[in-house]
């Protein structure tokens, strides 16, 4: 049966001479990895770029539900970026986050409020200005709501320690390794009210922003023992060093 639906390239691998075999996260039937054939061939330039960590696509599939690999029918260009792939800022923290949805997300069934959630992210971060280094925290923590794993950053009393292994804020320190700071937990309950629209009010020195990356990174190690070595990880603080 021939689709047609929305996606989200996750993650590209070369198959053959000249093939790739690309997961998707799809609107319509969730992650989804299909063959194109000859995408890299002199010929087919304009379906190797395409398929960049976190590009929009809109795509033609014959889709078998029994079938583990797809086959694209025909793909193009949907919401084209004007700066992620050019802003060395955004295009690697659109690496990185593409790295981590494609070991998180696992499903291959419709979810379109993530869907929606990740589109719309995007297209923000395309277009901001003020506060993009802050993008990545803000994206992190706000997917774990959509994965089922959102922290309570409710505070019961004038100090709070973000407990991973709860995940929740409680008024004492816990007696395990597996917590946020007070400093950082205030931020984590600040960044858990902000809006996207309001992250050029978030002002973090770099000790604080690679701080936060780290605990959220191990938060979702927590839930996902999939994830293991995140490779763009190191690409990414590099670049914001």
């Amino acid at each position: 049966m021939i689709t047609a639906t929305e996606g989200i390239v996750l993650h590209t691998i070369k198959y053959g001479e000249s093939s790739v075999i690309t997961t998707i996260f799809t609107k319509e039937f969730g992650r989804q990895s299909y063959l194109i054939n000859a995408a890299r061939s002199r010929k087919s330039k304009n379906k190797a770029g395409l398929l960049q960590p976190l590009f929009m696509v809109e795509l033609e599939a014959y889709q078998k539900q029994s079938r583990d690999l797809q086959r694209i029918r025909a793909m193009k260009s949907l919401n084209t970026y004007q700066e992620i792939p050019f802003d060395i800022v955004k295009s690697t923290q659109a690496i990185f986050l593409a790295e981590v949805l494609y070991k998180t997300i696992h499903e291959q069934e419709s979810y379109p409020e993530l869907f929606e959630f990740i589109k719309n992210a995007l297209l923000y971060l395309d277009l901001m200005e003020e506060g993009k280094t802050n993008f990545h925290l803000y994206f992190l923590f706000h997917l774990t709501e959509y994965l089922g794993f959102m922290p309570d950053t409710t505070q019961t009393g004038f100090e709070g320690w973000l407990d991973l292994q709860k995940g929740a804020v409680v008024p004492f320190e816990p007696s395990h390794p597996m917590f946020v700071n007070k400093e950082a937990t205030a931020v984590l309950v600040n960044l858990a009210l902000l809006k996207i629209n309001e992250l050029d009010s978030l002002k973090l020195k770099r000790s604080m922003r690679d701080m936060l990356l780290e605990k959220l990174v191990d938060y979702y190690r927590l839930h996902f023992d999939t994830l293991g070595e995140i490779k763009s990880l190191k690409v990414l603080q590099e670049v914001f060093s």
